[in-house]
């Protein structure tokens, strides 16, 4: 009796760790199956954009820039276009 508390006592440690072990085994194979759907869907959408001018495109709406490029925010551009397409007034 007394040789199997001592074996199980041996044995709780290594089976804890196998334990601990396992379930960390199990989060990361979550956490690569999670990332490799999101990978399929990335490539998807890499897919339908089609060419390198709608992603430069794309990137261009969300502000991106190539590097060594410089960023220059234009605004006011709706009230230039109506004062441009707004009929010329006489000048006499």
């Amino acid at each position: 009796m007394v040789g199997l508390v001592v074996l199980g006592f041996l044995y709780y440690r290594p089976f804890t760790s196998y334990l601990e072990t396992k379930k960390a085994l199990d989060q990361r194979a979550a956490e690569v199956r999670a990332l490799e759907q999101q990978h399929r869907v990335l490539e998807k959408r890499l897919a339908r954009a089609g060419s390198e001018l709608v992603l430069v495109r794309k990137a261009r709406e969300l502000s991106l820039v190539k590097p060594g490029e410089r960023l220059f925010i234009v605004k006011g551009i709706p009230e230039w276009r109506q004062r441009r397409h707004a009929p010329a007034r006489d000048a006499r």
